[in-house]
């Protein structure tokens, strides 16, 4: 099947532009360039790209410490997002919030958190606010399986369904939370049926498939735009890395990785499109455009020090 069109294309340049940008991450990182830890976001790209492509650009998005990808396919400058990374000025909070906490207000975007579940309930309180003031807008947030055994998870949904709040919930299930595989965890294994303790819908999704997460996202946002209420997601991905840059992977079993590897979702991507020469143009281009931003957020200073009180207004 040939899938060559122009979304498909954005769709690609979308993946591969965080996945330049990670690996550009993973850089920095064993240079001793960034405080503290990061979490990259490698083979998860068909989840942030697919559901952003669903939505509408003042739909409101949260995510998780694990974040770069969802505040890319969001839109925001690259050379911001290293920026904020490396602790410089011209970050997206100024280089006050970290890996951890990319924010970026003018694209609807209201935060990576680093707290497991924290943002859940700062979701619902999107969607209600999009409700009380009669918009359509759908609050859509991201998080790992690992949230749903934190209470904030359990209190989010009920709330949301209780109201009927316009809230898409998305589990990015990368089989880990942490080092913990789910089955060490939870007690199902579908996680999408968590939904149905509050009566919404609950439905899982191939999420290496960019298109299947987008048509179902879509699915969802209009059922909530509508008045239907929330929605919980399941997307079935893996993570190509550790669970931070200090993390070998060692626990996982032989041939786990491999066999996730050829389900890339980038290489997923390419193969439908079918078009060699119109996909590696685009590598080209996206790996000088990402090259160019990071040595550009390396030529930033670090804040001024009569900045370093002042708040972060996005």
């Amino acid at each position: 099947m040939v899938g060559n069109d122009t979304g498909d294309l954005t769709l690609f340049e979308q993946m591969v532009r965080i996945r330049e940008f990670e690996n550009g991450v993973g850089t920095l990182f064993h240079r001793n360039l960034v405080r503290g830890s990061t979490h990259l976001y490698n083979g998860q790209e068909a989840v942030a790209v697919g559901a952003v492509a669903a939505l509408r650009p003042t739909d409101p998005v949260t995510c998780t410490y694990r974040g770069h990808g969802v505040v890319l396919a969001r839109g925001s400058d690259p050379v911001a997002c290293y920026a904020e990374i490396l602790g410089r000025s011209g970050g997206l909070c100024g280089g006050k919030g970290g890996s951890m906490h990319l924010t970026d207000v003018s694209r609807a975007h209201y935060g990576s958190h680093a707290i497991v579940g924290a943002h859940l309930p700062i979701a619902v309180g999107l969607g209600l606010g999009a409700q009380y003031r009669g918009t359509d807008e759908v609050s859509l947030t991201f998080f790992g399986d690992g949230t749903v055994n934190i209470g904030a998870f359990h209190e989010a949904l009920n709330l949301a369904a209780v109201w009927s709040l316009p809230v898409v919930f998305v589990i990015e299930n990368n089989l880990y939370g942490e080092y913990s595989p789910v089955a060490a965890t939870t007690p199902i294994t579908r996680l999408a049926d968590r939904a149905a303790g509050y009566a919404m819908p609950g439905v899982q999704v191939d999420g290496n498939d960019v298109h299947a997460v987008r048509d179902i996202v879509a699915t969802a946002a209009e059922r909530a735009r509508g008045g239907g209420g929330p929605t919980l997601i399941e997307a079935l991905t893996y993570r190509q890395v550790g669970h931070s840059r200090s993390d070998p992977a060692t626990y996982r079993p032989e041939g786990e990785l491999d066999a996730w590897l050829e389900r890339d979702p980038i290489t997923l991507l390419e193969r439908f499109i079918g078009d060699a020469a119109a996909t590696a143009s685009v590598r080209e281009r996206v790996a000088a455009e990402i090259t160019a931003a990071l040595d550009a957020a390396l030529a930033l200073p670090e804040p001024d020090e009569a900045e370093l009180l002042t708040d972060v207004i996005g």
